[in-house]
């Protein structure tokens, strides 16, 4: 399907490999920047499985290593591609019913759905490229824009040079 969730779900694909690359390149990360991901994936794979009616094999919070992490990183690119892919313009309004980790029952249309899951990751890669940089080292630019342009945002430093 061509639809702007397509475009969000490449976006996703692309920061999750960013931030891999990153953490795997990181001397001593931050154990919070491991927990921070591993939570963006498993909360992707939540809502993938909640898409599809099945129970999630992970919970939000897991404890992963890294290289489980880059797993979960492959599968739920591949997911969420076919996912979106297969959606027609009708099946973005229908509603999915579910239960949260809390047990509370809620429906939410696919469109939301997805929207949740592109947004959630890009406010918790923003927790760990801070986190990172806090730490000495040096995030992936994850910025929707850099994503589409194939370069990144202006730093900080930058804006002082021009």
């Amino acid at each position: 399907m061509s639809h702007p969730l397509a475009k969000l779900v490449a976006h996703l694909a692309w920061a999750d490999d960013r931030v891999l690359a990153a953490l795997r390149s990181a001397t001593a990360p931050d154990a919070a920047c491991l927990e921070l991901f591993a939570h963006v994936l498993a909360a992707e794979h939540v809502w993938l499985a909640r898409l599809k009616g099945e129970t999630p094999r992970h919970p939000v919070w897991p404890t992963l290593t890294l290289e489980a992490c880059a797993e979960l990183v492959q599968a739920n690119q591949r997911e969420l591609t076919a996912t979106v892919d297969a959606l027609a313009p009708a099946d973005v309004a229908r509603g999915v019913t579910y239960r949260n980790s809390a047990g509370q029952e809620f429906t939410s249309s696919i469109e939301d759905i997805l929207l949740h899951v592109c947004l959630h990751g890009a406010y918790h890669r923003g927790q760990i490229a801070w986190a990172l940089r806090k730490g000495g080292g040096v995030p992936m630019p994850t910025d929707y824009i850099a994503f589409v342009r194939s370069a990144p945002a202006a730093t900080r430093d930058a804006g002082r040079r021009a």
